[in-house]
């Protein structure tokens, strides 16, 4: 089905033969231009607003028909919250009214719309964040549903065409473009963490990687027989029951000083996980399709500083692999050696994340000698039952960068929480035939398999984000009705952008 979405600005005055978009806050009235195109309808505010309900409150809507003394066919006015919160509302609160805006548009069956967005807080900033909205709440993915749109004045319902009416338009265009950039990084991910596992597998994520290189993005893919020679048994331990090979890849992005040190971001792709030998329960198992949402956020981050020419260094690692039963799987007692030396009992093959980030995580340290590395990885169900999916995990070994994420997750909207580690949780991952073992329990889960990774991370400062509830099968929210909201790479790229990048 066709879902096509077009933004474009414009001075004001705002015209439309579609439908014309107003705000008015809570408790109050339409204001500014808002006003005056309320004045010609002739209407009194006070009367139509107290019948139908309407006080402003954020999301409402005031849906005029037809409305007389405008030549637009509609009239809707949304409400914008309190009047008090406009100078201080976090830019999320626009990004979500953009969002809301979008699902008022389409479930009114609006193809055409003109919006006001006027006042002193309306900066170009703000009225990116509400083209970004937009955007996010109008993706789909039904790229496999085979039912087409009939064929009469609804067949391309889901065409929509909106105009932002603002005071600059030069700046704002180029608030968009830069936002919009974020948002295609976004899309991406969710992209990639809804494609089924039969048509995405370890080769054909590779294969998308490869499209950054035509935004400047350097791109290598570690082969088995590579991997194999560089010790990582970690890794492979996970991969060698599947008939799909293992690919590690990595992705450089050099927008910085020539030398410089680069940021790390290290994902778990596991593009498909039985559990393995560990096999897990039948119900729900169709969605270990997602179980590379961390590869999935880094592969999206990537795009974004390649889109944006962020004047950074960074560098994304991926370790792909799936997780499968067969006479070749790893079996649980099993021990392996890691890349960095140290021997780990397989005691759980459905711990399996974590073998993989072992490798990645100590490759990337080794070779590149980071200023940080972030992991992302859909890796505990734990973190589910301990923070549901409004937060992510956020473990780490050093305060000043878990400070920059838990920033970047409020100016994000990509929220974290971060969780305590300490020794009496590192005793808990000890093995009784090895250095360490995959799995402690279900105790702690969560804090155990971030101790497991610290082992890997030599003394670079390190942060570990366990995405498992926030990253696949979220709740609905104003800017996203997908079932992967490509979480990870807004909160990244805000991390970048306050913190690292060079004037």
């Amino acid at each position: 089905m066709p879902h096509e979405l077009t933004i474009k600005t414009a001075p004001f005055p705002a015209k439309s033969t579609g439908a014309l978009v107003i705000y008015a806050a809570d408790g109050g009235k339409p204001e500014g231009l808002g006003a005056e195109i309320w004045t010609a309808t002739g209407l009194d505010w006070d009367k139509v607003s107290a019948a139908a309900g309407f006080k402003g409150k954020q999301g409402q809507v005031l849906d005029l028909i037809a409305p007389r003394g405008l030549d637009a066919a509609r009239l809707l006015v949304l409400g914008s919250g309190k009047p008090a919160d406009a100078g201080t509302t976090p830019m999320t609160a626009w990004t979500d009214r953009g969002g809301s805006l979008a699902g008022k548009l389409l479930g009114a069956r609006i193809k055409k719309a003109a919006i006001v967005l006027d006042g002193a807080d309306v900066t170009p900033e703000r009225a990116a964040a509400v083209a970004a909205g937009l955007r996010l709440r109008h993706y789909r993915f039904d790229k496999y549903k085979s039912q087409k749109p009939k064929d009469g004045e609804n067949g391309d319902l889901e065409k929509l065409s909106v105009t932002l009416h603002v005071a600059d338009k030069s700046a704002v265009d180029k608030a968009i473009a830069d936002r919009m950039a974020t948002v295609a990084g976004t899309l991406i991910a969710r992209d990639l963490v809804n494609e089924p596992a039969n048509v995405l597998g370890t080769l054909e994520f590779a294969a998308e990687t490869e499209k950054l290189a035509d935004l400047g993005v350097a791109v290598e893919a570690l082969d088995e027989k590579q991997m194999r020679k560089l010790g990582m048994n970690s890794l492979l331990a996970v991969s060698q029951g599947s008939a799909r090979p293992p690919r590690l890849v990595v992705m450089q992005w050099n927008g910085g000083k020539k030398g410089g040190a680069p940021l790390a971001f290290v994902g778990k792709g596991v593009v498909f996980d039985t559990g393995g030998v560990s096999i897990k329960p039948a119900a729900g198992m169709e969605d270990m399709k997602g179980d590379m949402g961390g590869a999935a956020a880094v592969t999206g981050l990537m795009h974004v500083l390649a889109t944006r020419k962020a004047r950074v260094n960074a560098v994304g690692v991926i370790g792909l692999v799936e997780n499968m039963v067969s006479g070749t799987a790893t079996r649980p007692g099993d021990i392996v050696k890691a890349m960095s030396g140290t021997t780990i009992e397989i005691n759980n093959t459905d711990a399996e994340g974590r073998l993989v980030l072992a490798d990645a995580l100590w490759y990337t340290q080794d070779r590149f000698k980071p200023q940080f590395m972030v992991d992302l990885a859909t890796l505990t169900g734990a973190i589910g039952v301990a923070l549901g999916q409004d937060h992510a995990g956020l473990f780490s070994n050093n305060d000043e960068l878990a400070g920059k994420l838990l920033a970047a997750g409020l100016a994000s909207g990509e929220k974290l929480w971060r969780l305590p580690m300490g020794p009496a949780y590192d005793k808990m991952i000890e093995s009784r035939f090895a250095d360490i073992k995959n799995s402690a329990g279900r105790h702690a889960g969560s804090i155990t398999a971030a101790h497991f990774l610290l082992r890997f991370v030599n003394d670079v400062p390190w942060a570990h984000l366990d995405i498992a509830g926030a990253g696949m099968g979220a709740n609905s929210s104003e800017v996203n009705t997908s079932w992967a909201p490509g979480f990870g790479v807004a909160l990244l790229d805000r991390l970048v952008r306050d913190n690292y990048e060079e004037a």
